[in-house]
């Protein structure tokens, strides 16, 4: 259930908002440490995928907040995950997972609006 601050938010304004959020998950609020110990092989101080959860985590943590849906904060938790394991496997640089990011983010407020819309008829 979509609540609060998604309900008065335009589908684009949502987005704003979550990409933003988005840069604050991966830049301000993720440590050195972090970034690098999500990556398997480059763990030292505790398993990467505790790290990699974590971090995942805390990007659930903001779209939920933003949007007012848990659910959608639960898939941005497993995407942003298999999104970070994929460039720390080597498969892609951070161009394209930032893209891959922000294409999410896309995706949850266009869903977000969808619900919202919905909401709003019923």
């Amino acid at each position: 259930m979509l609540s609060g601050l998604a309900h008065s938010l335009s589908g684009l304004e949502l987005f704003l908002l979550l990409a933003m959020g988005h840069f604050v998950g991966d830049f301000a609020l993720q440590s050195d440490r972090m970034a690098v110990e999500k990556c398997r092989g480059r763990d030292h101080t505790l398993p990467w995928p505790w790290w990699l959860t974590a971090h995942a985590g805390v990007h659930g943590f903001l779209v939920a907040l933003l949007t007012g849906s848990v659910w959608l904060g639960v898939a941005e938790w497993l995407m942003h995950a298999l999104i970070d394991w994929g460039k720390c496997a080597g498969y892609y640089k951070l161009g394209r997972d930032q893209t891959f990011h922000l294409l999410c983010k896309v995706l949850w407020a266009a869903i977000a609006a969808q619900v919202g819309v919905r909401l709003a008829l019923s």
